[in-house]
């Protein structure tokens, strides 16, 4: 384990991948119309769009 400024970089490591993988499924979704436009009025249908959306990517990896 290297260590940087009195830290582990690990830990650091394991924190951006994360962040990474946080940043690319929000993105992925903002390649659905009805997440990125936010077109519904009702915040329940939003939340269930997304949820759909979410759905298909994680039904298609």
């Amino acid at each position: 384990m290297h260590y940087f400024a009195g830290y582990s970089t690990g830990a650091r490591t394991d924190a951006y991948k994360r962040r990474n993988e946080v940043e690319r499924t929000i993105n992925a979704l903002k390649g659905f119309r009805a997440v990125a436009t936010r077109f519904d009025k009702r915040a329940y249908i939003f939340h269930g769009a997304v949820t759909v959306a979410a759905m298909h990517l994680w039904l298609r990896s």
